[in-house]
């Protein structure tokens, strides 16, 4: 799951079944969009090394597309 935006109270979170909503509450309180989250044990957390995964991979999508480069 990946923290897709903030509203108000609630994130929304992207995940393999679509967007869901829950209370900011429920995740740590260092959690920011984009950042990949998993579930376990009854409570999120943020999952670092998927997080900068995610980053890397975009980072490089955009480079690509701003520098028109092809594998």
């Amino acid at each position: 799951m990946i923290i897709d935006r903030f509203e108000g109270d609630y994130a929304v979170l992207e995940t393999d079944e679509g967007m869901v909503s829950i209370h900011r509450a429920h995740l740590p309180s260092s959690a920011r969009e984009g950042d990949a989250v998993t579930y376990s044990n009854g409570g999120y957390s943020v999952d670092r090394a998927a997080t900068d995964d995610l980053r890397t991979e975009v980072r490089d999508r955009l480079h690509k597309l701003l520098t028109g480069e092809d594998d």
